[in-house]
C-alpha cells in the first residue's frame, strides 16, 4: 500500500473507572466523560477532536461499555450510531481492539487504524498528527506500530519501550521489548540510556497485519471477534455478541499480541514530544492544567456564575475540584488535594495522590459500592 493509498481509522477506547481521579470519577461517570482538559470540552471529546486532521467523521469510532453507551452519543453528538461499538461487558483492552479492528476490515480490509486511549491530554495537536502520519508509514510496511513518548524524568508510574536499529532514513525504530513499570533506579538507567520511551499505549497498524498476528497467538480471541464481525449490522449482531462476548480472554494488547510481536520483530515506535500525559491522578491533573501565581490549580471552575466556586486564602500547591455546587474553601495550607462532589469529599496530600485507589479498594472491601 502506497502512502497515497493510506487511510486512518481512528479507534478510541472509552473504558476504564479512573480510580486514582475519585471521587469524581465513578463506575457510572469515568473520567473521559468529565472536562479535565482546561476547557469545556471532556477528555472523551478532546481525544475525537483531535483526530480531525487525520480521519474523516465516518471513519471514527468509539469502544465503550453499555453503562456508558447513552452519555458518550450525548457527548458525541454528530458520531454516526453505527460507529460506537457496545461492549456487553469489560473484556479489557485486546478484545474491545480487535472488535474494532474486526469491524474495520469489513468496510475496508486494507485500512490503517490508530487506537487511542479516551483519557489522555495532548498539548500539541499539531506535533501529534505529524507523529501518528509517521506512524503511518510503518504501518504501510506491516508493522504493528506503537508510539513512544521521548521520557523527561524517571517515571516509575509508565512500561517502557526498549528501541532498536532504525527503521529506514525516517525517525522509525524497531521495538526489542516492551518494559513492565520499574523502579525508580531502574527508569533512571532507561532515562540516561537515551535507548528507551515511554508506552503510551496508543498503536498504528493495517487491520489485516494486527488481526493476523492475532490469530497467531490468541486464536481463541481472533476467531470469536471473526463470528461477532460477521454478524455485525444483522439482525443476528446481538445474539452473536451476547453468546460470543464472554467467552473471549481477558488480556490487555500489550500482553496478548504487542510483546509476542516485538519478539520476532514485527513492531515499531516513532518517538512522540508533543506533550502527552495520561492524567492518571490530581497530581499530575495539578501539573498539566494552567495555576495562579501560589501553584493553586482549580479544575473545572465556573468563573462566569454570580457567586464563586472556590474561595482560597494563603494556600500553595492546592489542586481544588469543585464539583457540588457548593462553595470550596481552604486557608493556610499547602500541596492538597480537595475534591467536592455531592456525595464524597477527598481530602488528602498531593504526594500521595496515587494512593487514592486504595481508598476505593476499601469502599468495595466495606460493600459501599453506592460511593464507587
Amino acid at each position: 500500500m502506497s502512502d497515497e493509498q493510506a487511510v486512518l481509522y481512528g479507534v478510541v477506547l472509552a473504558g476504564g473507572t479512573g480510580t486514582r481521579l475519585w471521587p469524581l470519577s465513578r463506575a457510572g461517570h469515568p473520567k473521559f466523560l468529565h472536562p479535565l482538559t482546561g476547557t469545556e470540552a471532556s477528555l472523551l471529546q478532546a481525544t475525537v477532536d483531535r483526530l480531525d486532521t487525520l480521519a474523516s467523521p465516518d471513519r471514527v469510532f468509539v469502544v465503550t461499555g453499555v453503562a456508558h453507551a447513552a452519555a458518550v452519543s450525548r457527548q458525541l453528538a454528530t458520531m454516526p450510531e453505527e460507529n460506537v461499538l457496545i461492549e456487553p461487558s469489560p473484556r479489557d483492552s485486546c478484545a474491545a481492539i480487535a472488535l474494532a479492528a474486526a469491524v474495520i476490515a469489513r468496510r475496508n480490509p486494507e485500512a490503517i487504524m490508530g487506537s487511542f486511549a479516551s483519557d489522555h491530554l495532548i498539548a500539541d495537536k499539531e506535533a501529534f498528527a505529524a507523529v501518528i502520519r509517521q506512524a503511518m508509514t510503518g504501518a504501510s510496511q506491516g508493522l504493528l506500530m506503537t508510539l513512544g513518548i521521548t521520557p523527561t524524568r524517571p517515571e516509575t508510574g509508565y512500561g517502557y519501550l526498549q528501541c532498536g536499529a532504525s527503521v529506514g532514513a525516517g525517525p522509525l525504530l524497531k521495538v526489542e521489548e516492551f518494559k513492565e513499570k520499574p523502579s525508580y533506579d531502574v527508569a533512571e538507567s532507561y532515562v540516561k540510556s537515551g535507548n528507551y520511551l515511554w508506552n503510551a499505549g496508543m498503536f498504528v497498524w493495517r487491520v489485516d497485519a494486527f488481526l493476523s498476528e492475532l490469530h497467531r497467538q490468541q486464536p481463541q480471541l481472533a476467531a470469536g471477534v471473526s463470528r461477532i464481525a460477521s454478524a455485525w449490522g444483522t439482525a443476528d449482531q446481538e445474539e452473536v455478541m451476547g453468546d460470543v462476548w464472554p467467552t473471549l480472554p481477558k488480556i490487555s494488547v500489550d500482553y496478548a499480541v504487542m510483546e509476542g510481536a516485538a519478539a520476532v520483530g514485527r513492531v515499531g515506535t516513532v518517538p512522540g514530544d508533543f506533550g502527552w500525559n495520561d492524567v492518571g491522578d490530581f497530581h499530575t491533573l495539578g501539573e498539566v492544567l494552567t495555576a495562579d501565581q501560589a501553584g493553586n490549580v482549580v479544575v473545572g471552575q465556573d468563573t462566569g456564575g454570580e457567586r464563586p466556586t472556590v474561595l482560597l486564602r494563603e494556600t500553595e500547591g492546592l489542586v481544588v475540584v469543585p464539583s457540588s455546587g457548593r462553595l470550596v474553601a481552604a486557608m493556610g495550607v499547602r500541596d492538597l488535594i480537595i475534591v467536592d462532589t455531592p456525595d464524597a469529599v477527598l481530602v488528602c496530600p498531593r504526594e500521595r495522590a496515587q494512593e487514592v485507589k486504595q481508598l476505593v479498594d476499601h469502599l468495595k472491601e466495606l460493600g459501599q459500592h453506592g460511593y464507587i
